[in-house]
């Protein structure tokens, strides 16, 4: 009996010690490797209070580097006692930006024909589709056609005509991965034209809010989220861009299984500002016109709490207003960058008006504790009142990369 409650004693601390484990193991992995602090700031984790920097490595700075920043190692520790994992932390002066939260229009022009749709051909020998037999999908983006690029419609239309009935070469991308085929038009029993059974898309226009201007480098950041073609879900390819003031007209109310919509329509006014990057973060550009706004300070990921927020959007005309919200979580690992935020809105107003959160709301600004701390990305399609958010960390970081 001793002998049986020792093996008992000795499976429970066991069971303990994997217990623990797997709990440090899961706390290590919610961590990212690496963390912007201010100069001078021991690093502190809002979400994580019960974790404290136990050692700090030497700093180091970057020979030859006119930016004020160091970096260096430091140890995260469960209560101070136990090491959880090693972590590097970037010293950087904290940035201000211009917080919009304006509506804006987005009108941008594909680097290529991307294919949306195939209609079979008739021709004398029945019905074909070269398209199709040549191995093009929905979502491919053609870049060149018979050796001659192709940024639009009408290149590739004239391509497939010059070709007449020889096989032309495509170059298309698929993934980010290009690819060739081969592609033998054919010709229209009731037209004689040659056709390739492709129907393609070479520009897209929408509606977005305005997340930021950043005034140092006179640049802009709005969506969260890379602009996609609705038909496909494919990002657009960039070749050119302009951003435009919008006037929102109504909405769309969102309920479970039906996300709402803002409505709106393109001023007339002149263009804010040039589109210089569509990115799986957002839309990015300089500023060619002003912008107006709040100047606050950009928020570090780890300075982000869960509790009580603000977003700041516009469902009528082009005022944008404050809304309550709560963060309900924060993930700084997350895969997807556009849901490193859950947030539930809990303004009474706005409930009572779109239901929550509705597509237009992209880029919508989040405020916490007087800091721009993220944007709004995606609505829960089941539940219209909780959406994601992207850290405004890393859309300004993006939006310094675009001018870089």
């Amino acid at each position: 009996m001793h002998r049986n409650r020792i093996l008992r004693r000795g499976a429970a601390a066991l069971a303990a010690v994997l217990l623990l484990g797997g709990l440090l193991w899961a706390m290590a992995a919610s961590l990212p490797d690496t963390f912007q602090v201010q100069p001078g700031e021991t690093l502190t984790i809002r979400t994580m209070p019960w974790l404290q920097v136990t050692r700090s490595g030497e700093e180091t700075a970057e020979a030859g580097s006119t930016v004020a920043d160091s970096s260096g190692n430091c140890t995260l520790a469960l209560f101070g006692a136990i090491p959880v994992k090693t972590v590097r932390t970037v010293q950087a002066e904290r940035r201000t930006v211009r917080v919009s939260g304006a509506p804006f229009g987005v009108k941008m022009f594909s680097n290529g024909a991307l294919v949306v749709a195939f209609s079979d051909q008739y021709t004398a020998l029945g019905t074909e589709n070269p398209a199709k037999e040549a191995g093009l999908r929905l979502g491919d983006l053609i870049v060149s056609a018979g050796g001659h690029s192709v940024r639009n419609n009408e290149e590739l239309t004239d391509a497939i005509t010059q070709a007449g009935g020889q096989p032309l070469e495509i170059v298309y991308l698929r993934d980010g991965t290009q690819h060739t085929a081969r592609m033998t038009p054919v010709q229209d029993a009731d037209t004689g034209a040659w056709r390739a059974g492709v129907w393609v898309r070479d520009s897209s226009a929408g509606i977005g809010t305005l997340t930021f201007a950043d005034p140092l480098n006179n640049t802009f950041a709005g969506l969260g989220h890379a602009i996609s073609d609705n038909d496909t879900g494919a990002d657009i390819a960039l070749l050119s861009g302009e951003i435009v003031p919008v006037m929102i007209t109504g909405y769309q109310r969102g309920a479970a299984g039906a996300p709402g919509e803002l409505k709106g329509e393109f001023s007339g006014q002149p263009a804010l500002g040039t589109v210089l990057a569509n990115d799986t973060t957002g839309v990015y550009g300089s500023l060619t016109g002003s912008l107006e706004g709040v100047e606050l300070p950009v928020a570090n990921m780890q300075e982000i709490e869960l509790g009580d927020a603000q977003i700041l959007t516009t469902i009528s005309g082009n005022t944008p207003q404050y809304y309550s919200v709560r963060i309900e979580r924060v993930n700084m690992t997350a895969g997807d960058p556009n849901r490193n935020l859950q947030v539930r809105v809990t303004d009474e107003a706005l409930l009572q008006s779109t239901g929550g959160i509705v597509q237009g709301m992209s880029g919508s600004p989040i405020l916490q504790n007087g800091r721009l701390v993220g944007a709004v990305t995606h609505v829960l399609v089941n539940d219209p009142t909780r959406g994601y958010g992207i850290f405004a960390q890393t859309m300004l970081a993006k939006a310094d990369a675009t001018t870089g």
